[in-house]
């Protein structure tokens, strides 16, 4: 006689069992799928390189490594500009100190820009109510 947990009486699975696997794994891929084309809608699905169709695994070190860079240049030309001033004017540390400031400022600019978070310079648009000054 057959027991409740799905195996005879020696333990071995019924027959009629062999088929609820595969319905299961059906139903999975079908909701994976469908999972996978809401995500790819959205935009937030993994994206692909152009090599065979692997995920694109160190675009966000990739990322990392430009803004950091770029705020690392700036203070770094800013704090070569304030010594080679107080080299030459002899007002140390004042230029060193004030180009640092400014060098640590076009940093910051420089990453927000590599962001997107700021328009380049050059590239305003006008305002859409009117309200802004007039161009002629």
């Amino acid at each position: 006689m057959a027991k409740a947990t799905g195996r005879d009486d020696a333990g071995k699975k019924r027959p009629h069992d062999a088929a609820e696997p595969a319905i299961r794994d059906d139903e999975l891929e079908r909701r994976r799928r469908e999972l996978e084309a809401m995500l790819n809608e959205r935009g937030v699905g993994a994206k692909a390189d152009s090599d065979g169709g692997k995920p694109a695994v160190n675009a966000g070190y990739g990322q990392a490594l430009k803004l950091s860079s770029e705020f690392i240049a700036g203070v770094v030309v800013g704090a070569g500009l304030g010594w080679l001033i107080d080299r030459w004017l002899g007002t140390s540390p004042w230029g060193l100190i004030v180009f640092l400031l400014l060098g640590f400022g076009a940093g910051v600019l420089n990453v927000m820009r590599s962001a997107g978070l700021v328009a380049e310079a050059g590239n305003r648009t006008a305002p859409q109510d009117g309200d802004g000054p007039e161009t002629k």
